[in-house]
C-alpha cells in the first residue's frame, strides 16, 4: 500500500532520476556501479526524507548520491588522488556536447562535419572522465547538468569558494588535456622548426 509519505518523496525525488544517475555514472565510470549507487542513494533519501523541509529535493537527493559515490571510491580506494578546467577556455558550447551521449550540435548534414562534432565529443568526455574526481563532480554539474555555485557547494559538502577554486583547476586541466590531444598538440611545443626530409633524417631549424 503506497503511502502519503511514499508519494510526496517519489514526486520530489523521481524527477531529478535521471540527474542522479548521470552524476553517479561520472564519478563511478560504471554504469552497474552507478544504478547501484542511486539505489543506495535513493533509499538513505527515502529514510532521511521527513528532514527535506523547504529545501530544494535536487541538490539534497544529488548530495546524497554524491556521498553514496564516494563512500564506495573510499572502500575500493580510489580516490588516492585528490588534486585542486577556466572553461574550455570560455566554451560551453564545447562543454554541451560532452553530454551523456546525444548532446552534439547539428553539422547540417555533412558528414565529415558530424564526424568531427562526434570525435570531438569523444574527446571532451574522456578528458573529463580522466580528472579526479572532486573535479569531476564539479564539472558534471556546472556544465552538464547546469547546476548553481550554490548548490554544488551544498552537494559537494565545501565552502563556496572551494567550488569555484576547483573549477577553475578543472576546467585548466580540461584545456590541456583537450589540448595536447589535438594533433600535433604535443609536437609544436618547443620544436623550433624541425622536419624530416624523405629519408627520415630530422633537420633542425634553430641549431
Amino acid at each position: 500500500m503506497t503511502t502519503d509519505r511514499t508519494r510526496q518523496f517519489e514526486a520530489a525525488a523521481l524527477p531529478h532520476l535521471d540527474a542522479a544517475w548521470n552524476l553517479a555514472r561520472w564519478l563511478l565510470r560504471d554504469d552497474q556501479l552507478a544504478e547501484d549507487a542511486v539505489q543506495e542513494a535513493y533509499l538513505r533519501a527515502f529514510r532521511f526524507f521527513d528532514g527535506l523541509r523547504g529545501e530544494s529535493a535536487r541538490p539534497w537527493l544529488l548530495g546524497i548520491v554524491r556521498n553514496a559515490c564516494f563512500d564506495w571510491m573510499r572502500q575500493n580506494r580510489q580516490l588516492a588522488d585528490q588534486v585542486e578546467f577556466d572553461e574550455l577556455r570560455d566554451s560551453e558550447t564545447a562543454m554541451e556536447s560532452a553530454g551523456t551521449g546525444s548532446a552534439v550540435p547539428a553539422a547540417g548534414g555533412d558528414p565529415a562535419r558530424q564526424w568531427e562534432l562526434r570525435a570531438q565529443g569523444e574527446r571532451i568526455n574522456a578528458a573529463i572522465d580522466a580528472l579526479p574526481p572532486v573535479y569531476r563532480e564539479v564539472v558534471v554539474l556546472r556544465e552538464l547538468e547546469e547546476m548553481r555555485y550554490e548548490d554544488i557547494a551544498r552537494i559537494a559538502g565545501v565552502p563556496l569558494g572551494t567550488v569555484m577554486s576547483r573549477l577553475s583547476r578543472a576546467r585548466a586541466l580540461l584545456r590541456e588535456s583537450l589540448r595536447d590531444d589535438r594533433p600535433g598538440g604535443q609536437g609544436n611545443r618547443g620544436d623550433h622548426g624541425d622536419h624530416r626530409d624523405e629519408g627520415g633524417r630530422t633537420h633542425h631549424g634553430n641549431v
